[in-house]
């Protein structure tokens, strides 16, 4: 509640923003991220970014307002992010390696698990390209030229889960991109998120999908790398439960 009265109210079953939020992009902005900040002190909202996502109806409309990225799944709003599979191929007829990134043991979310090459949010304010080269400067080093150059859009999955801890659902859809990289880059942490990087075969990476592999990765990005051993062949369509595996991929609201 501020001055003018509740922000939020139940109707129907479900939250809205109240007139106290006022009509515009900026007024449901300032409200919103009013209520976030005290829900911050309270101990409700943690892991505060200083990072604002747009809240919208689909990823193509205009967005309602901002709010900060932690609270996202407090409201169950659509989010989006980019998720880079890091490959190195030596020729055509090897078979490529992917870049394993372990998380920092300090981040707020997941500490010290298994990630990625480069993943993140999708801010507002940036183009999905214009993100992933971001991030793949700011988590791995990797140069803007080098970037571009091996940078392939794959596609996106979707899915919906429920937090019983913290009472949130999420409801995402992340844009994948495969980015091959030379045998003589070797990544580097940069923004402290990530205290280390290493390669594995595809061996290694279809055992750690295992449910008891000893080394946990990162929740979402195993759809990302399941996504990637079906499109590559890896697993073959004549494993059974394969036509379920790739329907999940995305079973969230995709729009």
């Amino acid at each position: 509640v501020d001055s003018k009265g509740a922000i939020f109210e139940q109707k129907g079953g479900q939250l809205i923003l109240s007139a106290a939020a006022g009509t515009s992009f900026e007024a449901r902005t300032e409200a919103v991220g009013f209520v976030m900040e005290h829900l911050r002190e309270d101990g409700i909202v943690t892991g505060w970014r200083n990072e604002l996502y747009p809240v919208a109806e689909t990823f193509y409309s205009s967005p309602a307002f901002l709010m900060e990225r932690a609270a996202v799944s407090l409201l169950g709003v659509l989010e989006y992010g980019v998720h880079i599979n890091g490959l190195v191929q030596k020729s055509s007829d090897e078979e490529p390696k992917m870049w394993i990134a372990r998380r920092s043991p300090t981040k707020s979310k997941y500490p010290g698990m298994l990630d990625h090459l480069v993943a993140g949010g999708q801010p507002a304010g940036l183009s999905l390209m214009d993100n992933v080269i971001k991030e793949c400067d700011e988590e791995a080093g990797v140069p803007e030229d080098l970037a571009r150059k091996g940078i392939k859009p794959i596609g996106a999955i979707s899915y919906e889960g429920w937090n019983s801890g913290s009472s949130t659902i999420s409801r995402v859809v992340l844009f994948n991109y495969d980015l091959y990289l030379p045998a003589s880059f070797q990544p580097k942490p940069v923004d402290g998120e990530v205290e280390e990087f290493f390669l594995w075969t595809i061996d290694q990476v279809k055992e750690s999908m295992a449910l008891d592999y000893h080394d946990p990765i990162k929740p979402n990005c195993y759809v990302v790398i399941i996504d990637f051993l079906l499109r590559m062949g890896y697993i073959s369509p004549e494993t059974p439960g394969y036509l379920d595996v790739l329907r999940e991929l995305r079973s969230g609201d995709c729009r």
